[in-house]
This record gives structure tokens, sequence and C-alpha cells, in this order.
């Protein structure tokens, strides 16, 4: 199991969010008692500002003194562990946010810090038991369950901590921390659960096709082609197997093995949808417009969307010598596609279509667009190529990351 450290997690709150506290109990501060109001209030308001300066001495010095002044002060105490808590000064912020607590149990924000103070001092039973107070006090706050994953995490319980961390996500989800250590979590979980299935039964199928998918992943065809075999021959009617063998003959520039592997996906899982898709790309590849249309049509027919469809309709189109209904897939394309290889080639067709139909000069505008995505996309390349170089100098250079083309 890996184990987070504290020293590389990255501090997912900062004297801004400790400003944001103050200023919103600022307003809603009041001391106990009558007589010590007007000094209280005043310390604590001096004491707020200087929070707001980045004056931590200062505000810390405040918020003692408040909390002199008017004892029962509940705001005061829970801003002095803020402070202490910047400081790094946990014990102390720890003993204020549990004072706060004792006067107000239900102050927001209390046993969050009070968490985060136990968690920066490795003390994870008592951190994970103050953040579970806050999560049932206050279940729509976003931040509280993030530290509940977050502590999660620390403590070993990948399962746990994923659990907190989706709730998170769901109440803030564009959370750039959150979704961080959310996808950490589910990492775990991930490994946690392929480690005990390789432990379970090293010689199981689904062993084989873990193994395949890694290094399709890694840009491998070959040896996923190995694995998938090895899987296949295990459980040579387990639906889905035969259509990921499929996509990495394709990959590896075996287009009559892949023909014959998607074939025997449909006769296994006739519903296979990505299957018969394919096989209709294949289709195109190989100059057969009419398969390669009702292929892809009746897979459009099961589920509509399919990534490229337009493009590839288009295509078959084509070959059919249908050239109205090849513009409006290309067309289509060229406003829709998100594969900037796709999007070029969908310019680029729409070039030839105009040309066949006489349309000279929009003929030449797609040429243009498809010239010019050419030319930005090299010079893209360049930059990265240059950024790598670059790192490869300073001696920092990280593995070059390469993809298959979508199917």
């Amino acid at each position: 199991m890996v184990k987070l450290s504290t020293t590389k997690l990255p501090r997912v709150y900062s004297p801004g969010f400790i400003f944001a506290w103050v200023l919103c109990l600022l307003f809603l501060a009041r001391p106990a008692h009558a007589q010590d109001s007007a000094d209280s209030t005043n310390l604590f308001e001096r004491a707020a500002e200087a929070m707001r300066s980045g004056d931590l001495n200062k505000a810390g010095e405040g918020f003692a003194a408040a909390v002199k002044a008017s004892p029962s002060f509940a705001e005061a105490h829970f801003n002095l562990g803020l402070v202490r808590e910047e400081q790094g000064r946990f014990e102390e912020a720890v003993g204020s946010f549990q004072k706060a607590l004792s006067l107000k149990p239900r102050l927001h924000g209390a046993n969050l810090f009070l968490a985060i103070a136990y968690y920066r001092m490795n003390s994870f039973p008592a951190a994970i038991a103050a953040v579970n107070k806050e999560t049932a006090v206050f279940p729509k706050d976003a931040s509280s369950w993030m530290w509940q994953g977050v502590i999660q995490l620390a403590m070993d319980r990948p399962e746990d901590a994923a659990a907190a961390l989706d709730k998170a996500a769901s109440l803030a989800p564009g959370n750039v921390d959150i979704l961080y250590h959310r996808g950490q979590a589910h990492l775990l979980v991930s490994k946690n659960s392929y480690g005990q299935m390789f432990k379970a039964d090293p010689k199981s199928w689904r062993v084989h096709q873990v193994l395949a998918q890694a290094n399709a992943e890694a840009d491998r065809p070959v040896d996923a082609i190995a694995e998938y075999q090895a899987a296949i021959k295990l459980a040579p009617t387990q639906p889905g197997l035969h259509e990921e063998l499929g996509s990495e003959y394709r990959n590896a520039g075996k287009p009559l093995e892949a023909d014959a592997a998607f074939q025997r996906e449909l006769e296994i899982d006739p519903f296979n949808v990505l299957a018969r898709y394919k096989l209709g790309v294949l289709a195109i590849e190989r100059g057969d417009g009419v398969k390669a249309k009702e292929l892809i049509e009746a897979a459009l027919q099961q589920k509509a969307g399919l990534r490229h469809s337009d493009y590839n309709l288009g295509r078959a189109e084509m070959l059919l010598g249908q050239d109205e209904s090849a513009l409006k897939h290309f067309q289509t394309a060229s406003s829709s596609e998100t594969d900037p290889e796709v999007l070029q080639q969908a310019w680029f067709q729409l070039g030839i279509v105009f040309r066949r139909l006489h349309r000279m000069p929009e003929a030449q505008q797609a040429i243009a667009t498809f010239q010019r995505l050419k030319n930005e996309q090299a010079e893209k390349s360049q930059e990265q190529l240059k950024k790598l170089r670059a790192q490869q100098d300073s001696d920092v250079a990280q593995p070059a990351e390469t993809g298959t083309t979508p199917q």
C-alpha cells in the first residue's frame, strides 16, 4: 500500500483561506459579557486586520488579548487557533480550537481546522474524529469532505477516502485540489483491486486482460496482442476480448487479423457496437464503401454519436461517389471534431469534395484551413520538442508519451 506523505501533499488551505474565515466570523463575533464587549470586539477587529495584511505575529497577539479580555469569546479562540496553525504551532492551535468548541460546539470550521492541526501532527485518529464531526454538522461543506478524504488516505484507507472525495467533488466539481486527491484515492483503490486479483488467481484470464490493457496504454500493441491471446485461450467466448484484440491488431498494422477478431467478437456478442463500427472503418481502408456504410450506420443505430462517425461516414460516401452526402458529414466533422488529426483530415476531405462538386472557392478555403491547422500543430510540436530538449539539458526530462490513433 502506498502511503501519502504529509510533505508531498500540497497545501490545500492558505492564508487567504484563513482570512475568509476571519472575515466571516468578524461580523458574527460578539463577546459573551457586555462589559467586555467593546474592548474585545476592538481587539478582535484589529487582529483580523493584521491577518488581512499578513502580520501573523500581530494577529496572534490581538486574538490572544481578545480571549484574555473575554474568555468566553468562542470566535476569538477559533481565530487564535487559525493563526497558531498558520504559524506551525499546532499544539497551541489544537488547544484554541478545543476551547472554541467547548464554548460553541457547532462553530463552523472549528472541527475542520482542529482536524487539519491534528493531521499536521500526524495524529490521524484524532484528525478523522474531528473532521467527521464537521461533515456531520455541515454536510454541504466540500472542504471538510476533501479533508476527510485526505486524512483517510494518510491512514491507508483508500476506499473510504474515495467515498469522501467523491462527495466533495459532487459539492465542488471544479475544485482542482479535490479532483487531484480524488484521482489519487481511486488510483490506489484500483491498484489494490488488481493486486488482490493477482494474488487470488494469478492464472486468471482477467490477469492477462489487465496486462494487455496496460500494454495497450503504453503503446505496445505486440505485447498487448500476446496477452489478449493468452486471455482468449483461457476464456475463448468471453465478450469483449476479441474486440480488444482486434483493436491491437489494427494498431499493429495487421488489418486481416483485426477483421477476423472483430468478426469473431460479433459471433460471440452480436450487440458489440464497437466491433461492428471498427469493421466499418476497416472496410473503408480496403475501399469497400458499401460494406463500410452498412456497418457504420448499423452501429450508429445501436449507439448514436460514436467517435469520428461523421468523418468515417463521409469517407464511405466518397467511396460510393455520393459527394453531396459526404459533404454534409465532413462539414459536421469540421465543426464538431476535437481530435486535431481527424479535424485536419476533415478539412482536407472537404477540399476534395468541394473540388469534385466544382465549388472551387470553397475548395481553396477548405484546403487553406487544413494547411493552417497542420502548420499550427507543427508549431505546437516544435515548441513541445524545444521544451523536452530543455528539460533533458537540465537533467529533469520525463519520458515522452505516445498514443494510438483513435478508432
